[in-house]
């Protein structure tokens, strides 16, 4: 398990994964699309940096705890 997260790259977007950068893109919301697929895949978590390099979003896929309500 992954976590995926979409930072700013230059004048673009990238999809970093276990610290490496793996794809970039023009747009934050091209990198957030690509990024929710990959996380699927991954059972892991998207999280989604704005352009200060703050996190902005995160969205946990396939390993949530059972005992957490919601």
């Amino acid at each position: 398990m992954s976590d995926v997260h979409v930072v700013p790259s230059g004048d673009g977007w990238a999809l970093e994964v276990d610290g490496q950068e793996r794809d970039t893109f023009n747009t934050q919301d091209e990198a957030a699309q690509q990024g929710r697929q990959l996380a699927e895949e991954e059972n892991g978590e998207l999280v989604i940096h704005g352009e200060d390099g703050q996190i902005r979003e995160k969205a946990s896929h396939g390993n949530d705890p059972s005992d957490i309500p919601g």
